[in-house]
């Protein structure tokens, strides 16, 4: 008999679980940190990268790849684990949030959206179908249904007239997807709207898909928002089925989410930020372009089994990216994505052994994220 697609394997008295996702590729355990690799391409890191921080799931960016090659061309390399060479599983978004957030001139209707391609001024459209379609051809792993993503703050009456448009793409990708290797994901809106909220989870629980992404966060409200808007969504969803919170990578998210239920998270947080030369360490994040390490000849973090951290120091990363040196980049986001898997590692290891709450609080406290103006890294 099969592997079911996800299957929760312990659960912990906070409401934190462990669980397991079986594809194709592989499977893989949650909670679980997904890497972006948004143009089929986890920035400065290569898939034996990937393989060696102990990477599972990563990410590509449907949007992107659509415009540039074209979902054509990677669908003739046989899909975009072929094309990249990553024989672990994978992950595409809709396009929707790209959309939205990069092309020029869109207009939403009841179809789908045009808009023109932010590279050079195009017209293209994206339907439900269409995404389905790309994404199809692309051929990962697990895909997502085309969304509206509303600005925020938005009115009731806007949210409201958004979540129903989602619903019924959503009914619309589901109707066209065929292909039994790709789980298809809904992805639940609604603001910062308690009633939205549980009406789109309830109305996509009833759609039977695969499992459930959370969206319309992290995009400027208040951590105590962002929390409800979790909350709100979680509580309408099953339990046997996973949810994916998507765009967030900072640890005090990362947190909150798993103590309510979350199963899957992604960010380009920790490789955009290491492109600047911030690193995410055990006390905190560092400038390591700041003077104090100029003669500092130990580890990024002592604490870290990184490649990083285990070949070379503070002294010379900060060398490298006075020197704009590519490698500097390249060590940076190598360690900022293990630091993350190992984050994920270790709260695993807390839920299985029952102790997450007490996890969570000392990490929290020891970081003083609780403060309202905190920052997670």
């Amino acid at each position: 008999m099969a592997e079911p697609f996800f299957k929760v394997t312990h659960t912990d008295p906070s409401g934190a679980r462990c669980g397991v996702i079986t594809t194709s590729h592989g499977q893989v355990e949650t909670p679980i940190f997904m890497p972006v690799g948004t143009q089929a391409s986890v920035k400065f890191v290569s898939p034996d990268e990937l393989y060696e921080m102990h990477a599972g799931i990563i990410l590509a960016n449907t949007y992107h790849l659509w415009i540039r090659p074209g979902a054509e061309l990677i669908g003739q390399a046989g899909g975009v684990h072929k094309f990249m060479n990553y024989k672990r599983p994978m992950l595409t978004d809709s396009g929707g949030f790209q959309v939205f957030s990069l092309a020029d001139a869109r207009k939403i209707t009841e179809e789908g959206v045009s808009f023109r391609s932010h590279l050079d001024g195009a017209k293209l459209f994206l339907s439900p179908e269409e995404s389905i379609r790309v994404q199809n051809l692309l051929g990962a792993d697990i895909i997502m249904s085309l969304d509206e993503c509303p600005p925020y703050p938005s009115t009731y009456q806007y949210m409201k007239d958004s979540v129903e448009r989602t619903l019924r793409w959503a009914k619309r990708g589901l109707a066209v997807h065929n292909n039994p290797d790709q789980f298809l994901f809904g992805i639940v809106q609604g603001g910062e709207f308690e009633d939205l909220r549980h009406h789109s989870a309830n109305e996509l629980a009833a759609m039977d898909f695969p499992g459930y992404s959370i969206g319309g966060t992290s995009v400027g409200e208040t951590k105590a928002t962002m929390w409800k808007m979790i909350d709100y969504s979680v509580a309408k969803l099953p339990l046997h089925k996973p949810r994916y919170l998507m765009g967030v990578g900072s640890t005090d998210a990362i947190l909150q989410g798993v103590l309510r239920g979350v199963d899957m998270f992604d960010c380009v947080l920790p490789t955009r930020i290491a492109r600047h030369g911030t690193l995410m360490t055990s006390v905190g994040r560092i400038n390591i372009l700041n003077k104090q390490y100029e003669e500092d000849f130990t580890p990024v973090d002592p604490h870290c089994d990184c490649y990083t951290c285990q070949n070379f120091s503070r002294a010379y990363l900060r060398h490298l990216f006075k020197a704009k040196e590519g490698l500097g980049m390249r060590l940076a986001s190598i360690h900022n994505l293990r630091y993350l898997i190992a984050l994920m590692e270790e709260i695993r290891l807390a839920i299985r052994e029952d102790r997450f709450l007490e996890f969570k609080d000392d990490f929290f406290m020891k970081y003083n994220l609780d403060a309202p103006d905190a920052r997670g890294f």
